[in-house]
């Protein structure tokens, strides 16, 4: 089995904007260390929750950086570098390696709606221009259309640097432990399913309810690891009214909301995802409700 860059979850954290569209470098910090103070394993910055899709590449590349310098070593940093043109995200990849990203989040390609042959292209590109960077693929169909199968791992195991999966098609996790033995780190790409992503041999989640709850993220993941499945269960059906509220509608919609309701002051999405219907900004409040965000309070107010 490679190496895991973590085990236990990871926060696919928000990128605080101001209303003009800047990023807010000083709430990004303190989301930083608020996520570090309460026990988080990793943070991964530039993820699709992140709004990486929407940054320039200035922008996507100081976000790095900063990520970076903030957290100094204390967990593993990972940079989402992941693009629908190849050549982009070698260099983006390239970028990341030598800001001291501890590993890139690789997605697949957007729109192209390229093959298997052409997934394995892309994804050999990119390994074998950054031979030293821990690579984990990231699979989410539902918002790229491209599937990596388990053959398409199964092949891309020559490349020692592909060390995980983030999985969003949960269907064919056993098939890929069928195909690839323990030859990737496989994560949750899904807060709801994180817990039996994990019975399966999964090392985690790569999670956006832990914008809100780091503690009790990594916390759920942990029980099950030191054989507390009982406890990791209920704390997963106790997690899914907080999971459903944040895809009411397409994230990052959700937890920007919750966390401006909450008094963090992430800004506002950037188009073309605005802001969130009046109904179910009500259904977020109420949900919040039913969760103790407390622990956050002392860094809000800084």
């Amino acid at each position: 089995m490679s190496k895991p860059v973590f085990v236990g979850a990871a926060v696919a954290i928000v990128t605080p904007f101001y209303e003009n569209g800047g990023i807010n470098f000083g709430e990004l910090k303190k989301l930083i260390e608020f996520q570090i103070a309460e026990g988080i394993d990793s943070i991964v910055i530039c993820g699709s929750t992140g709004e990486a899709a929407t940054m320039t590449e200035e922008e996507h590349v100081a976000a790095i950086k900063f990520a970076v310098e903030t957290v100094a070593g204390r967990v593993p940093v990972i940079a989402g570098t992941g693009s629908n043109d190849t050549a982009f995200g070698v260099e983006l990849t390239k970028k990341a390696y030598e800001l001291g990203a501890d590993a890139a989040l690789l997605v697949t390609p957007y729109y192209n709606k390229c093959t298997q042959e052409g997934l394995f292209r892309h994804y050999a590109k990119i390994a074998e221009a950054v031979p030293d960077l821990p690579i984990i693929l990231y699979n989410v169909p539902s918002r790229t259309n491209v599937n990596i199968s388990p053959e398409l791992l199964k092949r891309l195991s020559v490349y020692e640097n592909i060390i995980g999966v983030k999985e969003c098609n949960f269907g064919q996790v056993p098939e890929i432990y069928s195909l690839c033995g323990d030859r990737y780190n496989l994560y949750s790409g899904e807060d709801g399913l994180a817990v039996p992503m994990v019975s399966l041999g999964a090392k985690g989640v790569i999670s956006v309810i832990a914008n809100i709850m780091p503690r009790e993220t990594s916390k759920m993941i942990h029980e099950y690891m030191d054989g507390n499945t009982d406890a990791a269960r209920d704390m997963q059906i106790r997690f899914i009214p907080l999971v459903k509220a944040m895809f009411c509608e397409v994230n990052p919609i959700p937890v920007k909301e919750a966390m401006n309701i909450l008094g963090w002051n992430v800004g506002p999405c950037r188009l073309p995802l605005c802001e969130m219907s009046s109904a179910n900004h009500d259904k977020v409040v109420e949900v919040l409700k039913g969760y103790d965000t407390s622990a956050m309070n002392s860094y809000i107010a800084k």
